[in-house]
């Protein structure tokens, strides 16, 4: 598993917005401080809003802003949001394989993506601001 740069850049920009609290965030302001060009920035956000995490405004001082508390995101949904799955393998997330009845690594599988899980579950916001 490796997590791509749209997840790595929606755990960025959901820092950014954790630490900026108060009032909502341009695109511009963020795409300026973080690096990210404004067109991927934007698809980026929408799979946050999509997903429920981001609330958004209009007009001259609208922006992005966080729905809830940056303990209440756990890194897991985050990461969710904008890569869907992150399981190891894709047997893992429910695929059929043909070789699912005999396959001895399954179980190594099964509990890597656990652990991954757990982990990421484990983690918030919070722990990263």
């Amino acid at each position: 598993m490796m997590i791509s740069t749209k997840g790595r850049y929606a755990l960025r920009i959901m820092v950014y917005l954790a630490e900026h609290t108060g009032k909502p965030v341009s695109l511009k302001e963020i795409a300026d401080n973080e690096g990210i060009g404004i067109k991927y920035l934007e698809i980026i956000v929408a799979s946050l809003n999509k997903s429920g995490l981001l609330s958004s405004s209009r007009g001259k001082n609208g922006g992005y802003a966080l729905n809830k508390k940056p303990e209440e995101y756990t890194i897991l949904s985050i990461l969710h949001a904008a890569e869907g799955s992150l399981a190891p393998v894709s047997c893992v997330e429910g695929h059929h394989c043909e070789n699912s009845a005999n396959c001895k690594p399954y179980k190594l599988w099964k509990e890597l993506d656990s652990v991954i899980e757990d982990f990421l579950t484990s983690k918030t916001l919070a722990d990263i601001v």
